[in-house]
């Protein structure tokens, strides 16, 4: 428990400079995290895709179904944000085109959530590893509570945003759905018309700022409560208060550590989720909508054929 307390929590959470300097760092503990992170991702993806697979004939029947504990669990996962979030969201055809981006997303971002609630640099530090590094953590911490990180990622979605938005309305649609549908119109309309696509261009930025901002706060915040909860048996042990004041303290703080970690836990899949299903609801908001017309138009079709003209429905007769 002392191990893992440090004088100051924020160390919990800040970046290492592995090969450089702080001006021009090379190599960092989170760039070893994130090159450890997505290669989880592919491999987790990847093997599950082969436990989901059609199988070779001579399974019989079992060839369809999924094989492995763990493909079982993330086919599950893909299932429902396919079906429940994404595809209600961006439409049938959309949705085919981004789901694997978006999953790749939720996917890569969960595990560098999970990653972050291993201790890592107090394992290393309890075997003695740092020895051999220099006196380094090689790796550790939590690479989306750097907002460097979440910050290039929240810039790869705003490209995607914006290339969808391109690719779907066209530069027209585009400087239509700015300019609140008030171009081409009256010359005297020019300042409001200005007004509307400055105000939407900096929505456009501020929507995927806002997604770097909060899962860099929300993954800090955690970890430096843990830090600091931890860190109350050590400041006990600093102010003599004797064994049975240190190991009350350490015993209270650190079952509200615990009870902080499944939080924690929590706020890792939440996080990941949220990220990804903003991402997709963004995406939607620069479509024109042409799928959510057909929606609309097959369930009026279906109510005129069930209740044809002329016919009332008992509830309104």
């Amino acid at each position: 428990m002392l191990l893992l307390s440090e004088e100051n929590p924020i160390n919990h959470v800040t970046d290492v400079i592995l090969v450089g300097s702080k001006s021009f760092p090379v190599i960092t503990m989170h760039m070893v995290m994130l090159m450890i992170s997505g290669l989880l991702t592919w491999w987790l993806l990847a093997t599950a895709a082969k436990g989901i697979g059609t199988g070779p004939q001579s399974q019989g029947n079992d060839r369809y179904i999924t094989q492995g504990r763990m493909a079982r669990i993330v086919e599950a996962m893909i299932m429902y944000l396919r079906d429940e979030m994404i595809t209600p969201v961006l439409g049938e055809k959309s949705s085919r085109k981004y789901l694997p981006v978006l999953l790749s997303i939720f996917f890569f971002i969960l595990i560098n959530n999970l990653l972050g609630l291993i201790p890592l640099t107090a394992i290393q530090e309890l075997f003695g590893l740092e020895a051999i590094t220099g006196g380094k953590t090689i790796i550790g911490g939590t690479a989306t509570g750097n907002i460097a990180v979440t910050g290039a990622m929240a810039f790869f979605a705003f490209c995607l945003i914006q290339v969808h938005a391109f690719r779907d309305l066209g530069v027209k649609g585009w400087l239509q759905h700015h300019c609140g549908g008030l171009v081409p119109g009256p010359i005297f309309l020019f300042p409001v018309v200005l007004i509307i696509f400055i105000v939407e261009v900096m929505g456009d930025i501020i929507k995927p700022a806002a997604l770097a901002i909060r899962l860099f706060a929300n993954m800090v915040a955690g970890h430096t409560l843990m830090a600091v909860l931890l860190g109350f048996g050590a400041m006990a042990a600093e102010n003599h208060l004797g064994t049975a004041g240190v190991g009350g303290i350490t015993l209270v703080s650190g079952l509200f550590a615990l009870a902080i970690s499944f939080l924690e836990l929590f706020v890792a899949f939440l996080q990941a989720f949220i990220f990804m299903f903003l991402t997709a609801v963004f995406i939607s908001l620069l479509s024109h909508g042409e799928e959510h017309f057909e929606e609309e138009s097959a369930h009026e079709m279906e109510e005129s054929v069930h209740h044809p003209h002329g016919e009332h429905h008992p509830a309104h007769a």
